[in-house]
């Protein structure tokens, strides 16, 4: 049976796009690689017909597809697994961008197509599409509409569900949805967008997308500063919504030892404040104007102004030109590289109301320090949302697998619960892949869960499209 489907497959997409011999690791192993899995065979489509026939070959032959694009995720969520029956479906051949709209601020643009590509050619045409990630040179946009990525201006623009005005998709009856009309208002019943939205390849795989566009800003410049508390912290963003309005297009919070990380790990990288131990936090503002330089430069020092005489910054820095601006964003970036280089770490993706912050990290650092004496917290992320990554390293000296191995389990569940009693959600932009399916079963209520099985069952009901991701049925 196996054999008839690939050569199935190959007659359907060629030969040479069908790969099931030699180091498949690209598709088989995960971003982080903690895991890695067995593909039947690696199919790669190039047009969203040639998705169809796969899909339907896969359906006759009870094969489940696991869709895939620029496999960076974090959350174990388009990897096949151990068994070597699934297909691994690749969108990258699919990055065709298919046309600009400037009339309609939108731009339509195949799954496979690299977030880094997007963002390029939407500003050569003289827009700017925000979503902006860490791994944007190899995520491709399918996948972050998949997971609904975040990102570091989603305070200001939103996640990608928000920037996005139509899908094309496909089916797992391998029918063709055509939705990518690009219209802002279309009030004819179930969105289906929002739905296959963050459903991680799940509910239907999407092919295409229309997205919005921005004019771009005549002016954006980056300040650097050193706050005494995450109150502080907190209090600093409410200055910058007043002052900046939406001209505030980032606010990123960054731990000392996270910092110290960066500076240990790659030394050639200049970490502003980080010989100041009186310096427990550091944030990083993006203020973007539509008007001119200067008048961005005079509302951004009229800001810091305000919060030095409030005492919610103690010093800061503003980048004066882009390559300035460039490093102080690229020392944020290293944080997750400089965790790796610390050695295997334990991960969390959280978010709680702004305003109940910094009493969360107060009352969970102190218990994961009781709980386990010398244990390092890496804490930076989205503070304008309410995104933190909560990470937690070995104590110096120890085992990092042997750390992870003992203690993962029981740390997950202190953060979760913690989380749970901020009113928060233990999965803020990283999506549930693999990894929290068993975490969503906690912590999602049953009327919730049975929503959602509903929704898979009906659009799903062979299983057929990433079985075991997200919600199991």
């Amino acid at each position: 049976m196996s054999a008839v489907l690939i050569d199935k497959l190959r007659a359907l997409v060629g030969a040479a796009n069908v790969l099931t011999e030699g180091d498949l690791g690209a598709w088989e192993q995960d971003w982080r690689k903690r895991s890695r899995g067995k593909a039947l065979a690696v199919v790669r489509p190039g047009s969203t017909q040639q998705v169809a026939e796969v899909v339907k070959a896969c359906a006759a032959a009870g094969r489940s597809i696991v869709p895939q694009g620029g496999n960076t995720g974090l959350a174990v969520g388009s990897i096949p697994d151990e068994s070597g029956t699934q297909v691994v479906l690749s969108l990258q051949r699919m990055n065709a961008i298919r046309g600009i709209d400037a009339a309609n601020l939108t731009m339509t643009v195949e799954a496979g197509c690299v977030l880094q590509t997007l963002q390029e050619t939407a500003e050569k045409a003289g827009f700017l599409f925000p979503l902006s990630l860490a791994a944007e040179g190899s995520c491709t946009i399918g996948g972050n509409l998949a997971t609904n990525a975040g990102g570091t201006q989603v305070l200001r623009y939103g996640n990608a569900r928000d920037l996005c005005l139509g899908l094309e998709v496909v089916t797992p009856q391998g029918g063709i949805w055509q939705g990518t009309s690009g219209l802002r208002k279309d009030n004819t019943g179930y969105d289906l967008r929002d739905l296959m939205i963050g459903s991680e390849g799940t509910l239907g795989i999407i092919t295409a997308a229309t997205l919005k566009l921005y004019p771009l800003p005549a002016a954006q410049l980056t300040a650097w500063a050193a706050v005494p508390t995450l109150e502080q912290a907190v209090e600093l963003l409410g200055l910058a919504h007043k002052r900046l309005g939406a001209g505030l297009t980032g606010f990123e919070v960054m731990g000392r030892f996270a910092l110290s990380l960066v500076a240990k790990h790659f030394p050639t990288l200049r970490v502003p404040f980080i010989e100041d131990d009186g310096v427990p936090y550091c944030v990083l503002l993006e203020n973007s104007d539509n008007e001119s330089e200067d008048h961005a430069r005079a509302r951004f020092e009229a800001l810091l102004e305000t919060a030095f005489e409030a005492g919610c910054v103690s010093d800061a820095v503003v980048a004066e030109n882009l390559t300035q601006a460039h490093q102080l964003w690229h020392v944020r970036e290293s944080i997750p590289l400089a965790q790796a280089e610390e050695g295997l770490n334990i991960k969390h993706d959280i978010s709680i109301p702004v305003s109940r912050i910094p009493a969360f990290v107060e009352q969970t650092d102190a218990l994961l320090e009781y709980e386990l004496p010398g244990v390092r917290l890496v804490n930076f992320g989205h503070l304008g949302d309410g995104n933190l990554h909560y990470n937690v390293q070995a104590p110096a000296g120890a085992h990092n697998g042997d750390f992870l191995r003992d203690h993962e389990a029981r740390i997950n569940t202190l953060v979760y619960e913690a989380v749970r009693q901020f009113e928060g959600s233990f999965s803020a932009e990283h999506g549930v892949g693999s990894l929290k399916v068993e975490t969503l079963e906690k912590h999602k209520s049953p009327v919730a869960l049975e929503m959602m099985r509903a929704i898979k069952r009906g659009l799903d009901p062979q299983n057929l499209l990433n079985p075991g991701r997200v919600i199991r049925i």
